[in-house]
């Protein structure tokens, strides 16, 4: 498994591509991964883990969150197997490489030129 938390290569084609619209989307990122990792905390059945990692291993993947779409990754597919062993494991190392990825992407965010809105 890789121990790349943050794939500087797709992140710096993200803002090119992106240009001025690259911190609404670190911004996106967080809110939407923040929302997603209090849901798999929170999770009550196997459906829902399955979709939560689901669409966060995707999110992270876009984004360059190597480790993490790779641990979101095993777990939606524990998660689709009975019984659910080890879930609460790989929950706390989703949320913890999540705590890792956090930092660097506000790190990005806060050398994000802001674009500003000219009142007249």
């Amino acid at each position: 498994m890789s121990y790349i938390h943050m794939d500087q290569a797709v992140v710096n084609a993200l803002r090119d591509v992106m240009e001025g619209g690259f911190a609404d989307l670190l911004d996106t990122f967080i809110a939407d991964s923040d929302e997603r990792v209090v849901a798999l905390i929170g999770a009550q059945q196997a459906t829902a883990l399955v979709a939560v990692a689901h669409s966060f291993k995707g999110s992270s993947s876009n984004m360059g969150a190597i480790r993490l779409a790779q641990l979101c990754g095993i777990l939606e597919d524990r998660a689709k197997k009975s019984p659910l062993v080890g879930i609460d494991e790989l929950v706390s190392k989703v949320t913890a490489e999540y705590k890792m990825v956090r930092r660097l992407y506000v790190q990005e965010l806060e050398r994000c030129p802001r674009q500003r809105v000219v009142s007249h």
